[in-house]
């Protein structure tokens, strides 16, 4: 998956069921429906508390989680296919990158927001008077930061919904894919199972590698994510997922992965959590990158068919997502969060000063 010292090898288990009892098998084989997964060093009380949380969720709950330098993986039922809400948005930041780093599109690109172009939901378009010229980037950042509704519509428009799902394919990803734009009905034909899904479709363990890839760097990288396929980061591709990691950094909405995590951040450097949430009325999901100190990892996490559908601070999905969220840093990395590492390859993947010039504007 990327370029470091430690090996990494992965260890999983397919048991019958929601929850079994652990055994060994490939990382490939990870995350058959009902799966319970774990890793190096498996932590029996940790694998107990989320069990306990899962079961005290009033819905249903599933997750990935993985720490990078080590290797160390825990899953419940992590090949889910479950709606993604916003989530989805990732795998859209992820096309404009490439897409900047081919010089098809560059960061300061102009784009108008037109009349007729708001749609309802998060963000701060919809409130803002038409036309408006704002750039790609701004764009972007409005659609990360605050999952804005219209400007991730606009952001479709720009980068291309087929181009965004050609992408996934070229990723390797069998189970993630974005339907159409949002708040808006489907047009053209459409997989059978978009009434099902609405927005986009994903598991957390495919979602947990678009996040990944992210973090590393690793752009240009057709096929699934393995060890050591993330070589030096060139000084274009650090500047390209600089501006990324910097949105993922500054996300606005943080009652989820980031809630209980923050508090374990002591240093200077701004947050230790990059993240995207998503949101629907039964839907409650975060897919982050927690800068660990002891290394990073990547939390992807899914409550859905929620009992609780209202939209206050103390949803349940959202609380079931924080308590998880701080379990397994709390096992992972006892020591807090390190926001400096929160940088393009994370630490893992050396850079390549010679190897690119400055990413495109």
């Amino acid at each position: 998956m990327h370029n470091m010292k430690v090996h990494r090898i992965l260890l999983a288990v397919v048991v019958a069921g929601m929850w079994g009892i652990h055994a060994p098998v490939a990382k490939a084989q990870v995350g058959s429906p009902g799966a319970v997964v774990s890793g190096p060093a498996t932590d029996a009380e940790l694998e107990g508390r989320l069990r306990d949380l899962a079961k005290a969720h009033h819905g249903k709950v599933a997750l990935y989680a993985t720490q990078l330098n080590t290797g160390k993986v825990l899953g419940l039922d992590p090949d889910a296919v479950v709606q993604t809400a916003s989530v989805i948005k990732l795998t859209l930041l992820f096309e404009a990158m490439e897409q900047v780093r081919e010089g098809k599109a560059h960061w300061d690109d102009k784009i108008t927001l037109q009349p007729g172009d708001a749609v309802s939901g998060s963000g701060l378009l919809l409130f803002l008077d038409a036309p408006q010229t704002l750039t790609l980037k701004d764009i972007l950042t409005l659609m990360v930061i605050m999952s804005d509704n219209t400007a991730t519509n606009l952001a479709i428009d720009k980068i291309g919904l087929d181009e965004v799902n050609a992408r996934i394919a070229w990723m390797g990803l069998k189970n993630t894919h974005l339907y159409k734009k949002v708040m808006k009905p489907a047009t053209g034909p459409m997989p059978p199972d978009q009434p099902k899904f609405g927005l986009g479709k994903t598991t957390p363990a495919e979602m947990a590698e678009v996040m990944e890839r992210i973090g590393l760097c690793a752009l240009d990288s057709p096929g699934r994510l393995r060890a050591g396929a993330a070589g030096p980061i060139s000084e274009k591709d650090a500047a390209i997922c600089g501006v990324a990691m910097k949105m993922l950094r500054n996300q606005f909405y943080r009652d989820t992965i980031p809630r209980y995590l923050e508090k374990l951040d002591a240093t200077e450097t701004g947050s230790g959590t990059a993240s995207k949430t998503g949101s629907l009325n039964a839907v409650r999901a975060d897919v982050a990158i927690v800068a660990g100190k002891t290394g990073p990892m990547v939390l992807s996490i899914f409550t859905y068919e929620n009992e609780d559908t209202g939209w206050t601070a103390d949803n349940e999905g959202e609380l079931t997502i924080a308590k998880m969220a701080k379990a397994i840093v709390g096992a992972w990395s006892p020591a807090g969060l390190d926001g400096k590492t929160l940088v393009p390859g994370l630490g893992l993947a050396p850079p390549s000063p010679k190897n690119g010039a400055a990413a495109s504007n």
